[in-house]
């Protein structure tokens, strides 16, 4: 189901546990396909572009400060992009805990960097800007991944290229940032 068209209303997620402003023209995928418990997973309707809310184990040996990069070359390892020349970080930055509605995390991050991944194990290869918002519970032993894939480049081989061409607006860095800015824990319950 698509969120209303500049909807700033924040979705439930994880059952309503969390909840986030969602850009426009999301598709929750979980009505497409399964899909793991521990992700929320929306694509825009029209681009290639997807968000991806994550909770995952805390990582007590990473500190706050390289943790960003530590989830950035796994989810590279997850792309298959960790060849030379495959991946690269462009900036880390602490997020103001002032401008968060989390704040139950220790620390935020967000980073942004490229990859060069393949869709669906295909040989041809897209370059990929990935923002990636890092929220630290280390009290629940839990870090929350917020991920914006947003394709920059497409290979004409890839099945990516052949997705129309549309007018719809593209989601922004500044939709994302609103996104992480949103997010919200309603029951704590949800990191057992």
């Amino acid at each position: 189901m698509q969120s209303p068209g500049g909807s700033s209303e924040p979705r439930p997620l994880f059952g309503g546990a969390l909840s986030a402003v969602i850009p426009p023209s999301a598709t929750d995928i979980s009505e497409l396909r399964e899909i793991p418990d521990n992700q929320e997973v929306f694509a825009h309707a029209h681009t290639d572009q997807s968000l991806i809310v994550e909770l995952v184990e805390y990582q007590a040996q990473v500190a706050d400060h390289d943790a960003p990069r530590y989830h950035f070359e796994d989810i590279a390892g997850s792309n298959k992009a960790l060849e030379p020349g495959a991946y690269e970080v462009a900036s880390v930055v602490a997020l103001p805990k002032a401008e968060l509605s989390l704040s139950e995390s220790s620390s935020a991050w967000m980073l942004t960097g490229t990859q060069c991944v393949s869709k669906f194990n295909e040989e041809a290869k897209n370059t990929v800007t990935l923002h990636l918002g890092l929220f630290r519970l280390p009290q629940v032993s839990t870090d929350i991944l917020v991920t914006f894939n947003d394709p920059q480049a497409i290979n004409p081989e890839s099945s990516s290229a052949t997705a129309e061409e549309t007018h719809t607006e593209p989601w922004t860095l500044l939709d994302f940032q609103r996104m992480l800015q949103s997010l919200t824990l309603h029951a704590p319950g949800l990191f057992g």
